[in-house]
């Protein structure tokens, strides 16, 4: 499925897949390449599927990249 389907959050048109069931055909773990969604095909509709995923949810070009980047978790502190 690499490159192809279409990511619920963002409309993106390239999807990966990173993951298959065990069983051949049960499922499969897909992420999105422009905002990193990911998804098992096998969740309901307003986690797969465009049309039905909740409109505020959804994110646009200009959104990812006017997100604000999280900061990175500070090392632990030494005890002493």
């Amino acid at each position: 499925m690499d490159g192809t389907g279409i990511c619920p959050r963002c409309a993106h048109e390239t999807v990966e897949q990173l993951f298959t069931s065990p069983v051949p055909g049960v499922w499969a773990v897909l992420q999105c390449r422009r905002c990193l969604y990911c998804w098992r095909t096998s969740e309901p509709a307003r986690r797969t599927e465009r049309d039905a995923y909740p409109d505020s949810f959804r994110m646009t070009a200009d959104d990812i990249a006017d997100a604000v980047e999280v900061p990175p978790v500070p090392p632990l502190r030494q005890r002493g």
